[in-house]
């Protein structure tokens, strides 16, 4: 089924499910830039309808008259373009497929909905000859999603890693520089609106791993699913550690990755904290910055940054969708659609190759530190790097090792937490971004 392109001489049309912060931007923007953005699309674009929970209250640059509460008469109303920023599954899944079914292009940030039912809104796309497109959903207005699938499009790409929670980078910045704990930025971050209304979503990776699910599906042509992604937030980060970074000469991030596993049979998707060396270009990420950088066989190291998260940064990506939609309509064509032709099964975490670093309590006696290197070499971990500080009865030991599968490492720990010679295992970290074995 192809796009009809519209009548030359009469405006794209576009209407708009909820104007909460970045709906109301992306409406009042579309307004004030219309002169501008013609000439780019090639016809007008005007808005014509704008489906809000109260449509009384008045915003800024929009027609009151075109405001309602009627999502469903909006979703079906046959514009030209359907922009979903209400977010959440239902009704959005649902006006989303009604919209297609009304002929119309959608346009959406809703990263959760695409992390669950990616699959099923490309199919009605598909189906329906209409375009779906979603560069807001992943890292605001950082233009990542179409570099992905089509300027890497002739690649292949190998990893994907990055900083896709602005609210939880800017929680790990501050431990870092200013030293303070989890709880007291936990405390600070809410009040100066940095969480999500359900702070889980942010500090437990939810956010994170929605995105990276969208990432791993463009990246390697996969179909994978948020339920597909190995999940940990920065709760259990402490203090200790931080401080076991900065020794190391490294920083913590919570990373979103997404990798081919070296024989090319699958990949794994997983978000977790993670221990980064300070020369890596995303250890200088700071504050509630997003970046994501790339390995790609051909195009080597890329790195894509800026603001990942608020109302004008997404509306920046969410117009630019609009643009694109609104010019194939006016061409009578549509956009590449998402491949998943190379159906990898993805790989559960188990399944990894990282490296770790542990920080253990242990009796500060002789043949403490020969005791724990045959405990790690007994379960097929093989050592790299062994920091050790004497602190009364006790000593503090960090240890860093060579690539490892988590299955070996969570052996390891076991064994190394029914040691006599081991007081506790204070904290387990991978590490990412080093060379070598």
């Amino acid at each position: 089924m192809s796009t009809t392109p519209p009548d030359p001489d009469r405006a794209v049309t576009v209407a708009l499910l909820g104007a909460g912060t970045v709906g109301a931007q992306v409406g009042r923007l579309l307004n004030q830039t219309a002169a501008d953005l013609a000439p780019r699309v090639g016809a007008p674009l005007r808005l014509v309808a704008v489906a809000a929970l109260d449509p009384e209250n008045p915003r800024e640059g929009i027609d009151p008259a075109i405001q309602t509460s009627d999502a469903r008469a909006v979703a079906t109303s046959g514009a030209d373009i359907v922009v979903e920023l209400m977010g959440g599954i239902e009704p959005a899944r649902s006006l989303i497929l009604d919209a297609m079914a009304a002929g119309s292009s959608v346009v959406t940030a809703n990263k959760a909905l695409l992390a669950a039912h990616g699959a099923e809104l490309h199919a009605a796309a598909a189906d329906n000859g209409v375009d779906l497109f979603y560069e807001a959903a992943v890292a605001g207005a950082i233009p990542l999603l179409r570099p992905l699938r089509e300027s890497l499009a002739g690649d292949r790409v190998s990893k994907v890693m990055g900083i896709v929670n602005g609210s939880t980078n800017y929680m790990l910045t501050k431990m870092d520089e200013e030293g303070v704990t989890y709880e007291q930025i936990f405390d600070e971050a809410r009040a100066l609106g940095y969480l999500e209304a359900d702070p889980s979503l942010d500090i437990d990776g939810h956010d994170a791993a929605a995105k990276a699910a969208i990432l791993a599906a463009l990246a390697f042509h996969t179909h994978v699913t948020i339920d597909d992604v190995h999940c940990e937030g920065i709760s259990k980060v402490t203090a200790d550690d931080v401080r076991a970074a900065q020794a190391m000469g490294m920083v913590i991030k919570l990373l979103a990755v997404a990798e081919r596993v070296p024989d090319g049979s699958g990949v794994i998707v997983r978000v977790h904290p993670t221990m980064l060396p300070r020369s890596h270009p995303l250890a200088s990420v700071r504050l509630s910055f997003n970046a994501v950088f790339v390995e790609a066989e051909a195009a080597g190291e890329l790195m894509f940054y800026g603001r990942g998260a608020g109302g004008v940064p997404t509306s920046s990506a969410v117009l630019g969708d609009v643009v694109v939609a609104a010019r194939n309509r006016v061409t009578g064509s549509i956009g590449p659609a998402r491949t998943v032709y190379a159906k990898l099964p993805v790989l559960p975490i188990a399944a990894a190759q990282t490296r770790f670093y542990v920080n253990l309590d242990v009796a500060d006696r002789p043949g403490v530190l020969a005791a724990i290197a045959t405990a790690f070499a007994k379960n097929g971990v093989s050592i790299q790097v062994v920091r050790q500080e004497g602190h009364g009865d006790n000593a503090g030991l960090i240890v860093r090792t060579h690539l490892a599968s988590e299955e070996d490492l969570e052996r390891t720990v076991e064994h190394l937490r029914d040691m006599d010679e081991v007081k506790a295992v204070l904290g387990v970290m991978r590490v990412e971004g080093e060379a070598g074995t």
